[in-house]
């Protein structure tokens, strides 16, 4: 059966090399004459595939030993949580800047765990932009600023990270991670759930810089909810995701094979400008995000109404264009163009949506 291009938001498309890789060890990985899915963790063939993923991925975001690379579970939903016992304790004082729906549960969860405290919120503009931060919004003492790099569900993305303000500053990457170039520096913490640009579901990634991780945590904080936990032990405290660890290390190789991120953010630039100019151009096709906060890693836009919405999404399903639907929480389309979407894929769906509006015309 022929490949579709799969516009899906996550789990997304994996790029082909690394699938036809992962099909040819599938049933024995090298000489160890067994799957991955099947390799104890504890095994030195594991380790040595671990290994290589880290070690690729410092490559790609120039990432130093001051930094550790933990490999987890959850999603980056459990950092929402995570995050906040690791980095504050009860009574501290953190801040969130809200710019869409995981951004807002972030701020939830740290509600739970300390004086959480909203920053800057584009929410009653409906998301359509990424709010301005400043010094004189953080709360004193703040232990960190939290915001979200890219919106999926919106569209939008910061289009230069704050730089220059008092808190250490988390980020939740998840949707960008490797789509475009971050100076590492800038951050105390980086978080990703890897089912979006890195590699299939289960695995999470967090970067924190070392002198963050804390040992001084209350009693009450689980073992497994303990940066330190997984510091020590290289991410094999317990079983970690290894099938996932596995193919995104070969993401990583594949992205530094095709000129690396700087590579990966130009590709992704033309991909979003393609479209964005398609709509742009369009009087059948509205975009949703402000101009100035446009994402270049989810495309988001509309038609005049659910009818003709339903409409489109069953023509471009017909021409092989597939997971245009936008969340359930806005509707409309959305077109996930990540860095395994080929522009090829870009260019088919851009024509899809001329052909559309030319028979609607």
């Amino acid at each position: 059966m022929q490949r579709v291009y799969n516009f899906a938001a996550g789990p997304a498309a994996l790029p082909l090399p690394v699938l036809e890789k992962v099909k040819e060890e599938l049933l024995s990985y090298g000489q160890a004459g067994c799957s991955v899915m099947e390799m104890s963790h504890r095994s030195k063939s594991f380790q040595e595939i671990a290994d290589r993923a880290e070690t690729a991925l410092r490559r790609l975001m120039g990432i130093g030993d001051d930094y550790a690379v933990l490999f987890l579970q959850g999603g980056a939903s459990l950092q929402f949580s995570m995050l906040a016992m690791n980095l504050a304790a009860r009574g501290d004082r953190a801040d969130y800047a809200l710019s869409g729906n995981f951004a807002e549960k972030a701020y939830e969860e740290g509600l739970r765990w300390c004086e959480a405290n909203i920053a800057a919120s584009t929410k009653e503009d409906s998301y359509k932009g990424v709010p301005e931060l400043s010094a004189a919004s953080l709360s004193e003492g703040s232990k960190y600023l939290h915001l979200t790099a890219n919106n999926t569900i919106y569209g939008t993305m910061y289009p230069e990270i704050p730089k220059g303000l008092p808190a250490p500053l988390v980020c939740d990457m998840s949707s960008i991670i490797l789509g475009r170039e971050y100076d590492i520096k800038d951050f105390a913490l980086i978080y990703a759930g890897a089912q979006k640009n890195l590699g299939p579901a289960g695995l999470t990634i967090v970067i924190i810089r070392r002198d963050m991780i804390r040992d001084d945590l209350e009693d009450s904080i689980p073992t497994m909810l303990r940066y330190r936990t997984f510091e020590k032990s290289g991410s094999m405290y317990n079983t970690p995701p290894c099938f996932s660890i596995y193919v995104a290390g070969l993401v990583f190789e594949w992205v530094e094979s095709e000129g690396g991120v700087k590579e990966m953010e130009r590709r992704n630039r033309e991909k979003a400008a393609l479209l964005y100019e398609t709509i742009d151009a369009s009087s059948l096709f509205a975009g949703t995000a402000a101009s100035a906060s446009r994402s270049i890693m989810n495309v988001c836009f509309t038609l005049p109404g659910e009818e003709l919405t339903s409409e489109f999404l069953k023509f471009a399903g017909e021409r092989g264009l597939c997971s245009i639907k936008g969340h359930r929480a806005v509707g409309g389309c959305r077109a996930s163009i990540y860095n395994a979407m080929p522009l090829e894929g870009v260019k088919a769906l851009a024509d899809c949506m001329k052909e559309f509006e030319t028979k609607k015309a």
